[in-house]
């Protein structure tokens, strides 16, 4: 009822007047960027005023996303690419057509995920995706969107600008008088599970879209080392040590740097600690060596004192690692240049630091070096020469190979 009178004194109820789109703005130039090498090229300025315009934009509409429409049938589910629905996400656009993922914060820094858990029970953390975004540019793949971290007031930037009434239908006022929501989804849709402002104030992570998949079409393809999503059984790759065999028989693992790419990943989440990536995306324009989106990332960052191996299964099976990766990985194992110091100054940039603990911070340089000794196994049986995949002399991208999208 507040709502409907707060929208009626401000005249919200008549139709918006259109909006120019300025051709400078972050969001446009940030698309703009994408090329077959990253999302966005090193330095880019167009991403620094992307997470600095996430930070401090107003919002002007929110509602759900569209593959938590989809389960609920009610969106297109052709333009969804991975519908999920299980944890609570909401799409918040700004001025200059700017859009971006909110997670809200749901569990504490210090907060470990219990040992009970399985991955596909865990909880999402916003701060991990912000974490993910800082390590992927340092780790010089570019395959996380820009993210970042902000206090939202779900009052005013939620509730007050959103036209869902499903979504407005989810809003109360817990009995310690904070203003609480929670998901519209057939999952952990109660309020036992809502998420609480202070008492309108809440952190979250803010993950700029992609371009849509009209303008950029893209993939969603089954990880060759997807996990089990069940309580018992197991994949063949966790009982066949030779299953990297039969992933390089197949097209597009055969040939070509897919492979390479999903070692990438396997790296990246093995650093985060995310045991949840059953899918990749790619962008269709660039082929089938484009690179691979690193999306999702909420899972990471959950046991600081815990390393999972496993993860690392398309590194140590198929035993080959792109060039440039493994300089970059050797680097940061220098005392000079040591991956926790580098990932601690980064995050200080982020308004919502510390966005990690020391202890996460620190099982950085464990996990790298556990990624470097299997590295080194792979090496003393079958040679660098075998294992060390030159790709530092790759051409760069012709300008006809970057995207091009429509305004």
């Amino acid at each position: 009822r507040r709502h409907k009178l707060y929208k009626e004194e401000l005249n919200l109820t008549s139709p918006a007047a259109p909006l120019p789109l300025r051709p400078e703005s972050s969001w446009l130039q940030f698309h703009l960027g994408i090329s077959r090498d990253g999302l966005y090229p090193r330095s880019s300025p167009a991403v620094s005023r992307l997470l600095r315009d996430m930070q401090e934009f107003r919002t002007i509409s929110a509602d759900y996303s569209q593959d938590e429409k989809a389960l609920l049938g009610a969106c297109d589910c052709s333009q969804v690419v991975k519908p999920s629905g299980v944890h609570l996400k909401l799409v918040l656009r700004f001025q200059d057509f700017g859009k971006a993922m909110f997670k809200p914060m749901r569990q504490k820094r210090e907060e470990e995920t219990p040992e009970d858990f399985f991955y596909f029970v865990d909880f999402q953390r916003h701060n991990a995706e912000i974490a993910a975004f800082h390590l992927d540019r340092i780790l010089d793949f570019r395959r996380v969107p820009p993210t970042v971290g902000r206090r939202i007031n779900v009052t005013r930037e939620i509730l007050e600008v959103t036209k869902n009434e499903v979504l407005q239908s989810v809003f109360f006022v817990s009995p310690a008088s904070n203003v609480c929501f929670f998901a519209k989804c057939p999952y952990m849709c109660k309020t036992e599970y809502a998420v609480c402002g202070n008492p309108h104030l809440l952190e979250g992570s803010l993950s700029a879209f992609l371009p849509s998949l009209n303008l950029a079409p893209r993939l969603s393809i089954p990880n060759p080392w997807i996990r089990s999503y069940s309580f018992d059984g197991k994949e063949e790759w966790e009982v066949n040590p030779l299953y990297c065999n039969t992933v390089k028989e197949i097209y597009p693992y055969s040939n070509g740097n897919r492979l390479l790419n999903i070692v990438d990943m396997a790296i990246f989440d093995f650093l985060i600690g995310n045991m949840d990536r059953h899918h990749y995306e790619m962008f269709t324009k660039f082929g089938d060596d484009g690179f691979l989106l690193h999306l999702d990332n909420a899972r990471g960052f959950g046991r600081h004192s815990h390393d999972e191996i496993s993860i690392l299964a398309p590194l140590s099976q198929c035993c080959t690692i792109k060039r440039t990766t493994f300089l970059r990985l050797q680097l940061l194992a220098e005392p000079d240049y040591r991956l926790s110091d580098v990932m601690r100054e980064s995050l200080l940039q982020d308004p919502l630091a510390p966005v990690l603990t020391e202890p996460h911070l620190l099982a950085l340089d464990r996990r790298l070096q556990l990624i470097l000794e299997a590295v080194g196994r792979c090496i003393d049986t079958f040679g660098e020469a075998s294992v060390v995949a030159n790709d530092t002399a790759q051409r760069q991208a012709p300008a006809v190979g970057r995207a091009k999208l429509g305004t």
